[in-house]
């Protein structure tokens, strides 16, 4: 079974993450374990919380956010082997219907983190089925970079819930390799100053 990892056209999650910083706007963004370092770089001392620790917990904070702040856009970068862990999260959010919240899976087939084993089912696991049959409005699939710079406008704004499953390789860092960063209560309280300055 082949992996994005594997194919030369594989999106690099660092670009992804850099098309969406440069069109977010005020968004809350989410990102869990090989998204994290990433994202500390590219947005330091932003409104986002990281989901580093607690693998599984990026979606279930994402809903939490998008429930307490209605009117801003909630981005949620969670990885598959993260997602496998709660996957009962997909349908409490499906029954919730945050309008605000966006999905992003960043698909890899593997535990990047703890060595890059093969999650259970590797990349045939079908996220964008299991959104469909939780009650996401909308879920699908961006395989390429082209298409997600077409669709990346509408999938920050469209009336969530919003699922995409992006089919990626391997970040160039992990929270194993690149260590740092506030401490999640830090975190919590950093944003909690912003969202009410």
């Amino acid at each position: 079974m082949k992996r994005p990892a594997d194919l030369v056209t594989a999106m690099k999650p660092e670009e992804i993450l850099k098309l969406i910083a440069a069109v977010r706007g005020d968004a809350l963004c989410v990102p869990t374990m090989t998204t994290a370092p990433e994202w500390r770089d590219i947005a330091p001392d932003d409104l986002s919380i990281s989901c580093v620790g607690f693998m599984g917990g990026a979606s279930s904070l994402g809903l939490g956010l998008a429930l307490s702040n209605p009117d801003r856009r909630v981005i949620v970068f969670d990885g598959d082997g993260s997602l496998l862990m709660q996957l009962g999260s997909l349908a409490t959010i499906a029954g919730a219907r945050p309008r605000n919240l966006t999905h992003l899976l960043f698909k890899n087939g593997v535990y990047h983190t703890s060595g890059a084993q093969n999650i259970p089912g590797g990349f045939d696991v079908d996220f964008v089925l299991m959104a469909k049959g939780a009650g996401y409005r909308t879920a699908y699939a961006i395989h390429e970079i082209d298409e997600l710079k077409r669709r990346l406008p509408s999938l920050l704004r469209d009336e969530g819930p919003v699922f995409v499953e992006l089919h990626t390789g391997l970040a160039e860092k992990t929270p194993m390799t690149a260590r740092g960063g506030k401490s999640f209560p830090d975190q919590v309280e950093h944003l909690r100053k912003k969202l009410s300055a």
